[in-house]
């Protein structure tokens, strides 16, 4: 069945756990993380920091745990390809706090096309086009300017001071949720223009490497 966006609830990653050593990650349907002693449990949600490049910066969910590993629901890395075996370890942070951002207006997205790359050799006389991966993605909503003062602006501020990683979750209204991995970027000059509220304007920064998952 189709969906529509109306009822979808943003919210902003703005603390974390400390950061914890991934000594390995497994090639599998499902990726295995190791992890020693890592704490996490089912359910929680994860920013990766890995030597593979098609998952470094992803927000991932604890699928299931032991001591030691846990597995990253959905992260397919059975393509030793693209997720060389023996290089995907890093660090993985657990996200404890979401920001819901309330009163969005204006939703709109940008970017995340596929890139391509003109070749012609010289013996032959036609051109391809060899996929170059995808562009960077833009996000852009406004809040209600009336918001300053409260949690959620406050939230935003910091992460523009800062421009450390971060991620955007929207809850949609079936439950399931996307994961953004990006910087925020938050104009505090208040727009304003005849015959519609006062608003300020957000820019989430990010890739196109997002992750959804079905409500939990």
């Amino acid at each position: 069945m189709a969906s529509v966006p109306t009822g979808t609830i943003f919210s902003a990653a703005t603390a974390f756990g400390s950061s914890k050593t991934v000594t390995g990650i497994s090639n599998a349907t499902e990726a295995v993380v190791s992890c020693t002693a890592h704490g996490y449990s089912v359910g929680d949600i994860l920013q990766l920091f890995s030597g593979w490049g098609r998952l470094d910066r992803r927000a991932v969910r604890v699928k299931s745990v032991t001591t030691d590993n846990f597995v990253a629901e959905g992260i397919n890395t059975t393509n030793s390809e693209f997720y060389p075996s023996g290089s995907g370890g890093g660090t993985v942070r657990k996200i404890t706090t979401f920001q819901q951002i309330n009163k969005v207006l204006n939703p709109n997205n940008s970017g995340g096309e596929p890139k391509n790359v003109t070749v012609k050799f010289v013996e032959s006389d036609v051109e391809t086009n060899i996929n170059d991966g995808f562009s960077a993605i833009t996000e852009t909503f406004d809040i209600d300017a009336d918001e300053f003062g409260g949690a959620a602006y406050a939230a935003l501020v910091a992460l523009t001071e800062v421009q450390s990683d971060t991620v955007l979750k929207k809850t949609l209204k079936s439950g399931s949720i996307i994961l953004t991995p990006c910087r925020v970027a938050m104009n505090e000059n208040v727009k304003m223009a005849n015959g519609s509220i006062m608003t300020n304007a957000i820019s989430i920064n990010g890739t196109g490497r997002i992750t959804r998952y079905s409500a939990s």
